[in-house]
């Protein structure tokens, strides 16, 4: 793996957890059957995903998570 990719990945998204992120959720996919979207001579999902990465092919969405209590936690029965 060459390093120099790792490094323009991380500054193209903001640094090394947004690109993990990613990589993570598309060497997943990568495994479980999807095709490439990529020419690339490596079969590795990880090689594969980094330079689907760096062609512009893969961006990072943020969901926007609701965060609920469960109801029961703010009564306090002793």
């Amino acid at each position: 793996m060459d390093f120099r990719k790792i490094q323009e990945a991380q500054e193209r998204f903001g640094g090394p957890f947004a690109m993990t992120s990613i990589l993570q959720k598309r060497v997943r996919e990568l495994v479980q059957g999807s095709r490439p979207l990529v020419e690339i001579r490596s079969v590795r999902p990880i090689d594969i995903a980094l330079e689907e990465l760096l062609h512009g092919c893969l961006t990072l969405e943020h969901d926007e998570a609701e965060i609920k209590a469960p109801e029961d936690i703010f009564t306090t029965e002793m």
